[in-house]
């Protein structure tokens, strides 16, 4: 099995968000939310490579390094699994340089 790191991104009271990567770069990101009734639903977006043996090893490591540390007596954890392929990462930026464009009259 690889060896798993997790880079938290954001935190809220109620949930966190992690890019996921392993020796060879980044294979992913996972949000967790934690609700009051005991249980706690995770999204996992990974590449269509990983196989559902990789994928289920991946999902006991964030219950075990992520979910159970900050919620020990948690009810379950359900989780939606995305296979697919990363497109990019948007920000305000890259849509205020398209209004600035389209302003002057061009279009990207």
């Amino acid at each position: 099995m690889p060896e798993y790191y997790f880079e938290r991104e954001a935190r809220t009271p109620n949930s966190e968000s992690y890019m996921i990567e392993a020796e060879n770069g980044r294979i992913g990101r996972v949000d967790i939310h934690f609700s009051t009734s005991g249980v706690v639903y995770g999204t996992l977006a990974v590449p269509e490579r990983l196989t559902e043996e990789e994928i289920r090893d991946l999902i006991g490591e964030v219950d075990d390094r992520l979910v159970m540390t900050a919620d020990p007596y948690r009810e379950d954890f359900i989780v939606s699994v995305w296979a697919g392929r990363e497109v990019g990462n948007y920000t305000d930026e890259d849509f205020e340089d398209e209004e600035d464009s389209e302003e002057n009259g061009h279009r990207l």
